[in-house]
């Protein structure tokens, strides 16, 4: 304490102004980071970092110990390599000045984008046109917004229906929505799934897809299997397929709708994938 009340008597206007600056520095890279994957992959390095210190610490593992202070400059050399995805897309924004601190879109949007998607893929799995339908929550998709057409669009069924009409330029692959609840853009290449257990072995580019986008994001993806007409919703890396229309918006809304949790742990997750999914857990092909 004596020691803490001298550094604080010592401080100058300047030393104040110093610490003012670095602390809103890194207070808006927070902002930058928002959102992305480089948040989730920061946390868990630390969660590993500081349970081995912890676990160095407390047994007075030398060999640990040693490793540890000497990973700490290799750590440094490698986050700019880790996180060089992010990194760039910050710099960017702050170039383009297009900062954006809130992702998540208002309630009333998001109630509107499920009354309009359910109204879509009730059309959609009747005349059997396949869709892939990407609802943004608080990840960013902006890599994957720039892999299609660019349209800035409201969002609404007889948009998606005529995306997805077979003849039309648009319908091979994914409608993803921004922040503001609209339609980003169309045909947009999503990343398949990494997973090799798939709950179906002829699962369709479109349900890898999804899945795929599940994975790497929060957001919430509907399909429209063009074989079958079934309809499925992937979130967290999980699928459920063999939706009616009441059941796809009890799913939309408890995942995407204004009652959703923003940010909850696995544990509730898959508590809720167990009690809303658990009687309909088939997958299928696209």
């Amino acid at each position: 304490m004596q020691e803490f009340l001298w550094i604080l008597s010592s401080l100058s206007a300047n030393d104040v102004l110093d610490i003012v600056i670095v602390a809103l520095l890194f207070f808006s890279l927070t902002f930058l980071f928002r959102g992305t994957q480089a948040v989730a992959l920061f946390r868990g390095m630390m969660i590993i970092l500081a349970g081995l210190v912890l676990l160095a610490g407390v047994f007075q593992f030398q060999a640990l110990g040693w490793l540890l202070g000497n990973a700490v400059l290799l750590l440094a050399l490698a986050i700019p390599v880790i996180f060089q995805p992010e990194i760039r897309r910050a710099l960017e924004q702050v170039g383009r000045g297009s900062l954006r601190f809130s992702r998540a879109s208002p309630d009333h949007v998001r109630q509107r984008v499920i009354d309009e998607t359910c109204r879509a893929a009730e059309k959609l799995a009747e005349r059997r046109h396949g869709a892939l339908i990407v609802l943004q929550r608080h990840s960013s998709l902006d890599e994957f917004i720039r892999t299609g057409i660019r349209l800035e669009s409201a969002y609404s069924a007889e948009l998606l229906l005529t995306i997805f009409w077979p003849k039309t330029e648009l319908h091979d692959g994914a409608v993803i929505t921004d922040s503001a609840g609209r339609i980003a853009s169309a045909a947009a290449v999503l990343p398949l799934t990494a997973s090799r257990n798939l709950p179906h072995p002829k699962m369709g580019t479109r349900h890898r897809a999804a899945l795929g986008i599940s994975e790497v994001s929060d957001a919430v993806c509907v399909v429209v299997s063009e074989e079958t007409g079934k309809i499925a919703v992937t979130s967290g890396g999980r699928m459920v397929s063999r939706l009616d229309v009441d059941r796809l918006r009890t799913i939309l809304t408890a995942f995407y709708g204004p009652k959703a949790t923003p940010r909850e742990g696995l544990p509730a997750r898959l508590q809720r994938w167990w009690r809303l999914l658990a009687p309909a857990r088939h997958t299928e092909p696209s």
